[in-house]
């Protein structure tokens, strides 16, 4: 099975790489106060997640989504829901910048209908991929507990799938919005069992230095993504990891080097620019 796509540690350059790899996760504000930030204060609801996206669509978007949504009626309904929930997923994927939510919603549904394993693995790593980038709490588990939900499902069809396994533990370190050392180790154990079996599963080992930036122990963190290194050189999100690694423990001469090292793995502006910051901020 093709390895998904890393996510990206490390807090200097956090915000900007969680959208050159992951995407925005949540909505452009129009005002002080977004809709969907008012639903950190109780418990989140997709409905009110959707709302909040919807009122940024132009008349003839929101008209469409309407209608799509509404279609729903007797008869096939199974198969309605399928074909409705996939040309939803299009639409926020494709017409609305940065919609993740609705798109990883969308996909899950769809997913869980099809009961396929390799689309539920596809729709938890939409959600895996977004979850470090998701600042409010209350959204945060929510985006946890439908990715554990759909890596639950895809493992259910197939034990041995191993990106579904990484992908789990990796959801409890991420999506540990209680910062709990046990939520953690839980998370760290389920990827570890891979490497055990797997030395060679590189997703997996970068996953655990992610771990490892995630709880401090940056010294491991730096041994994972050398290995990953050096198995994968062109690995721009194992690099830039591990210039924060070495940032974080002080070591400024090995950041420096990798942090040069990933400049020239990219032709991003933004990413550049942002690389040179942390770059000039060490000398």
């Amino acid at each position: 099975m093709k390895k998904p796509q890393f996510i990206l540690a490390g807090a200097g350059l956090l915000v900007l790489i969680v959208l050159y790899f992951g995407g925005n996760t949540i909505p452009p504000k129009k005002n002080s106060e977004s809709k969907e930030q008012s639903v950190a204060t109780k418990a989140v609801d997709i409905q009110d997640i959707l709302q909040a996206w919807k009122s940024k669509l132009t008349p003839s978007q929101l008209s469409y989504v309407n209608r799509l949504e509404n279609s729903v009626v007797r008869g096939d309904v199974r198969n309605q829901q399928l074909t409705v929930y996939k040309e939803l997923a299009v639409f926020w994927k494709d017409s609305v910048q940065q919609a993740f939510l609705p798109q990883a919603y969308y996909e899950g549904e769809v997913a869980k209908l099809e009961k396929s394993e390799k689309k539920l693995t596809f729709a938890a790593q939409l959600f895996l991929e977004n979850l470090r980038g998701q600042d409010d709490p209350s959204i945060k588990t929510w985006v946890s507990t439908e990715a554990k939900e759909l890596f639950e499902a895809a493992l259910a069809i197939n034990p041995r799938n191993d990106s579904a396994r990484v992908g789990l533990g990796a959801t409890y370190i991420f999506g540990n919005a209680s910062n709990s050392p046990q939520e953690t180790m839980q998370g760290v154990q389920q990827i570890l069992q891979v490497v055990k079996e797997d030395s060679t599963n590189m997703y997996a080992q970068f996953m655990l230095g992610l771990g490892g930036m995630e709880s401090g122990q940056f010294d491991r963190a730096i041994a994972r993504f050398t290995k990953v290194i050096e198995h994968q050189p062109d690995n721009l999100e194992a690099i830039l990891s591990l210039a924060e690694a070495y940032e974080r423990t002080g070591n400024k001469k090995e950041a420096l080097n990798w942090y040069s090292a990933a400049k020239k793995k990219t032709g991003n502006k933004e990413l550049l620019q942002a690389i040179d910051t942390r770059i000039k901020s060490l000398k």
